[in-house]
């Protein structure tokens, strides 16, 4: 096991996004280890981007942003979904890393009775892995770099052939250039 330190998490964010497709998110919980490989992602890169929850400044739902690089940002959205994020950056710089989609590796029977599903739909976007993986605003603020609770380690290099970049989804609210900018990485 070789768990993603900090100096990982503190540059750019684009650059984390896309090298965090093909590692490996664990969670351990009531026992189990629950975990699976990183697919999709989508960076959130600071003030200046309107996509990005820190837009409008430090607030007491996006204060986790402007800490430390390799803590869990984790959001309560549409009042019943569950968000994680990885903190970037330094530290005052709010910005992270949505994870969007996981490929289930260890403890696919308690993801499936989490999910109440099974195979693509197991955690194929970003409320569902939180679901699967028992990821909740007790998690926020985590720091990922502990090796305990919730940590990503290295397992797959994803060739940049592999890679797609795309829009990300579900920022309408963002201004044109942040709607098309493709921070959005998935493996295909």
């Amino acid at each position: 096991m070789s768990i993603l330190e900090r100096d990982f998490y503190a540059r750019p964010t684009i650059t984390v996004a896309r090298e965090l497709l093909g590692k490996k998110l664990v969670r351990q919980t009531g026992g189990a280890e629950l975990s699976g490989v990183i697919i999709e992602t989508e960076a959130y890169c600071g003030s200046e981007d309107s996509a990005c929850h820190a837009h409008r400044g430090k607030t007491p739902r996006n204060a986790v942003m402007f800490g430390k690089p390799g803590v869990a940002y984790v959001y309560f959205t549409y009042g019943m979904h569950y968000m994680l994020n990885l903190v970037t950056e330094e530290e005052g710089n709010p910005c992270a890393v949505l994870v969007r989609a996981l490929l289930p590796l260890s403890g696919r029977s308690e993801m499936q009775a989490r999910r109440k599903k099974h195979g693509k739909e197991l955690a194929n976007g970003p409320a569902k892995l939180c679901q699967a993986l028992a990821i909740d605003k007790s998690l926020n603020g985590w720091d990922l770099t502990l090796g305990q609770r919730l940590w990503v380690e290295n397992h797959l290099r994803a060739a940049a052939r592999d890679i797609i970049s795309a829009p990300r989804i579900g920022i309408d609210y963002a201004c044109e250039k942040d709607r098309q900018a493709r921070w959005r990485f998935l493996i295909h």
